[in-house]
């Protein structure tokens, strides 16, 4: 075929891989591509629509190019630019469905489409007043949630029910009839308004199509060839648009990686996907797998953490050149895993690595609070990814601010710190137990449950555990968190990560019942676990850690277990059952850092750092700590950067404790790394020796 097509149809092949060049060969449909994670999807698909046009296969306005994000969509149009076909369109489903709509709904119907909402919250609000329901913001969140899943899933309110039970559908704090009564006053609600939804978007279109022959006649005619990227994310709504769109036709490619599929809490399925060849006969199926990405190392962790599991799929092949080794770390607490990444993380600025370049992933929002204060005790800046920062959400700032009113009221039970704590946020709806299920009421319950935690943590370590004393230290935090950002490192759960990348990431807290997250049961949704995880490992090009701890604060019960997932890939750690309890009672002990003063745990990175509890007099020299103000100041104006970029205060008060006269008792410092030392050590070593 290629002889006889101009010399820049043929060039667009160059430069792809063996079995990106084959997906761009197989111009006409069924196809089927599964692309691995980091295999260059995108090229493919992009450089397979522009050697259609440019071999004059394909009329480019004859071609829609579908995808899920906004984001995504404009890649994927600066691409098609690129390579000469400008004129076909990459929409996503709801812009493409909207579209179509608009146009079409006047000439049908007669009159305009209705006036899409921006949210479904004062809607749902409205429904659940009809019901009699009070309801605060957190389950309105999750009653839209509910709705968006039912519509997207073709469930309609009558059926809602029997289909929610069937499938574990959990709103906390009411049942499936219940839901079913909000959903369907909230369709009466919305079509007394003359409003529309996201979801009924892709619904009025399908009408269209489904209902009037000569709409489907004419949208058949526009488009001839269809292309639907992350095709694992389709929901039942989405398909049955695509096959209005198609109307018994085949030429279509679906690209789309099985091991990814993440959001089967919102309705999306890769049944789509892995059962294509099924529903296409004759369907041409191809496999992406050079990833161009992630190091050897990182490629091979996650090709074995799917291995014999339902989720193994395409064998990742790396083509990059190797790099270190994937790291495991054990902490004792949560505080100290906070601490050791932003250690981490500041020797990788010292050593070249921009912080934009480096990640901190998680399983929930309410995980951040410790990386956010340990990485602003340094100084590091950061970005909260998908979410406000945790002193920045809605629930923390009430609570918050109540406690801060009971404070300066002096409205102390008696029965201590963390009790009181607990009577007040029990006030905002919070409880010991955790509310069933996912969603914003459960995320909600987490970031409370983290201000119980700080209470308890506080109330082991500090002094004064008044109340007051408390709320200081709150707003303390809150006020370091929120230093002005500008690039900074990403900070973000595993599922706002999804389809990011960074040289460096480091994946937290992966311990039982975080990962997999403890509401994951049965073994389809823990299974989504590991996918999840799975996501996150590939998120990295060079550099992946990977840590837990054995307990949430500082001297609490050492009994979480390293996830389950990491069974196999990990090597032996404290917690493992083989090791003698002694041994493990012996590095838990050790893992606590303890005042040098008092003894007592130190629970704060600021404690940490400098090796003494807050309310216990300063020991170091405090001359010397004037002198090392006066060398960093110069050595700042020297280099034109920051004076904490050098070292921050608690590093040079901590050095100041200490007085190390060698660097392997510099290097035992919090903050003080391999480059630091390289760049700095001399200096402040002569510095602690004094005068000779």
């Amino acid at each position: 075929m290629t002889s006889q097509h101009a010399p820049a149809a043929d060039q667009l092949l160059e430069g792809l891989d063996p079995e990106q060049r084959e997906v761009a060969l197989a111009l006409r449909g069924p196809v089927r591509v599964l692309a691995g994670a980091g295999t260059g999807k995108t090229r493919a698909i992009t450089h397979r629509i522009g050697y259609g046009v440019a071999a004059g296969v394909y009329n480019p306005r004859e071609v829609l190019a579908v995808t899920f994000t906004t984001r995504a969509a404009g890649e994927m149009r600066s691409r098609l630019r690129s390579l000469g076909a400008a004129e076909v369109q990459a929409r996503t489903f709801h812009s493409a469905a909207l579209r179509q709509a608009r146009y079409f709904w006047p000439k049908v119907y007669g009159g305009e489409l209705p006036v899409l909402t921006e949210s479904k919250l004062p809607l749902v609000g409205n429904a659940a007043r009809r019901q009699r329901l009070a309801t605060d913001p957190a389950t309105l969140r999750d009653l839209a949630a509910e709705v968006e899943w039912a519509k997207v899933s073709n469930v309609r309110p009558d059926d809602y029910p029997a289909v929610a039970t069937a499938r574990g559908r959990v709103v906390a704090g009411h049942d499936a009839a219940t839901v079913a009564r909000v959903f369907a006053t909230y369709e009466e609600v919305k079509r007394d308004q003359g409003r529309m939804d996201m979801e009924d978007v892709l619904l009025c279109a399908a009408a269209l199509l489904a209902e009037d022959e000569r709409v489907a006649a004419e949208v058949r005619r526009q488009y001839r060839w269809f292309v639907v990227d992350e095709f694992q994310d389709v929901s039942p709504i989405q398909s049955a648009l695509l096959d209005l769109w198609l109307g018994g036709r085949s030429d279509l490619c679906v690209v789309g990686d099985p091991a990814q599929t993440i959001y089967s809490f919102a309705g999306a399925s890769a049944d789509h996907l892995v059962g294509f060849p099924k529903r296409y006969p004759g369907t041409t199926s191809l496999e992406l797998v050079r990833n161009y990405r992630s190091t050897p190392q990182v490629v091979a962790v996650a090709n074995k953490l799917l291995a014999g599991s339902p989720s193994a799929g395409v064998q990742l092949r790396a083509q990059r050149d190797p790099g270190p080794e994937v790291r495991y770390a054990e902490h004792a607490d949560e505080v100290a895993e906070a601490e050791s990444v932003a250690s981490a993380v500041v020797e990788l600025r010292d050593s070249g690595v921009p912080l934009r370049e480096v990640a901190v992933l998680f399983r929930i929002n309410a995980q951040s609070e410790a990386f956010e204060e340990a990485l602003a005790a340094r100084g590091i800046s950061y970005v909260v990814r998908g979410a406000a920062r945790f002193f920045d959400r809605p629930e923390v700032r009430q609570a918050v601010a109540l406690l801060r009113g009971n404070a300066r009221g002096e409205q102390a039970s008696g029965a201590g710190l963390v009790a009181d704590v607990s009577a007040v946020l029990a006030g905002m709806g919070w409880a010991q137990a955790p509310p069933a299920g996912r969603g914003t009421v459960r995320d909600r319950w987490e970031s409370l449950q983290a201000i119980v935690s700080q209470a308890q943590e506080f109330s082991a370590t500090a002094a004064d555990t008044s109340l007051t004393a408390f709320v200081a230290d709150l707003e303390r935090r809150a006020a370091e968190q929120h230093a002005p950002v500008a690039e900074g490192v990403s900070l973000a759960t595993l599922h706002a990560a999804k389809g990011l990348e960074w040289d460096a990431v480091f994946l937290c807290g992966m311990h039982e019942g975080t990962m997999p997250i403890v509401h994951a049961e049965g073994a389809a949704a823990v299974e989504e676990e590991r996918r999840l995880l799975y996501v996150g490992m590939t998120r990295s090009r060079r550099r992946l850690s990977i840590s837990w701890a054995q307990a949430r604060s500082p001297g609490g019960r050492a009994s979480r277990k390293p996830s389950r997932f990491l069974t196999g890939l990990r090597p032996a750690s404290a917690s493992d059952d083989d090791q003698p309890a002694g041994a493990r009672r012996r590095g838990r002990k050790r893992a606590v850092a303890t005042c040098r003063s008092c003894g007592q745990p130190l629970g704060s990175t600021a404690e940490r750092k400098v090796g003494r509890c807050a309310e216990c007099p300063a020991t170091y020299d405090e001359d010397l700590y004037d002198r090392l103000r006066r060398w960093r100041v110069e050595r700042a104006a020297s280099e034109q950067v920051p004076a904490y970029v050098v070292f921050t205060d608690l590093t040079l008060q901590a050095i100041a404790e200490t007085k190390p006269t060698e660097a392997a008792a510099l290097r035992g410092i919090s903050g003080v790394g391999p480059v630091k030392i390289e760049k700095y050590g001399e200096d402040v070593i002569e510095l602690c020796r004094g005068p000779a």
